[in-house]
């Protein structure tokens, strides 16, 4: 829990940049960083561990992406940009996201341990196990990866 003040430091510490820099954009998103946080540890009535920090960052994440595909589809370009530069900022503060070839090798790691487990490869029927599987390593290494990229690896490797 020691990294909770430190994510807040940090994220008031850009603050202080940003305005120096008069970069109203960047720090306008950290403005919305931060209030997402302190609304979370209020709601939570405890400080925020570094998971739940990054739950929170990826939920806002997720929350842009569908805003840009919105944005989109009603030919507003220049709203789905906003929202993207909104996302660039986000990602800094979270762990880098698992490339493609990372990410297969962990669903391959996993598809080994259930195939070893259970005595034959898993079928599209056994893909919540693998997905445990693979959310957990994806956990443990301390990367992080969108629950639909990791479900479509997982059941092409199913598949395939």
């Amino acid at each position: 829990m020691t990294e909770a003040p430190a994510l807040e430091a940090l994220i008031a510490q850009h603050m202080v940049t940003s305005m120096k820099a008069r970069e109203a954009d960047r720090l306008g998103t950290l403005r919305m960083i931060k209030t997402a946080l302190k609304n979370k540890q209020i709601e939570k009535r405890e400080a925020l561990t570094a998971a739940e920090e990054q739950q929170v960052l990826a939920t806002m994440i997720k929350q842009r992406r569908d805003s840009i595909e919105q944005f989109t589809k009603g030919n507003r370009p220049e709203l789905a940009a906003k929202e993207a530069s909104e996302i660039t900022v986000i990602e800094e503060y979270l762990p880098k996201a698992l490339d493609a070839a990372a990410l297969g090798a962990l669903v391959d790691e996993a598809v080994a341990e259930q195939t070893a487990e259970a005595g034959q490869k898993p079928t599209a029927k056994e893909m919540g196990q693998v997905m445990k599987r693979v959310q957990a390593k994806i956990q443990a290494s301390g990367a992080r990866a969108e629950g639909r990229v990791v479900s479509e690896a997982v059941k092409g490797r199913l598949a395939g």
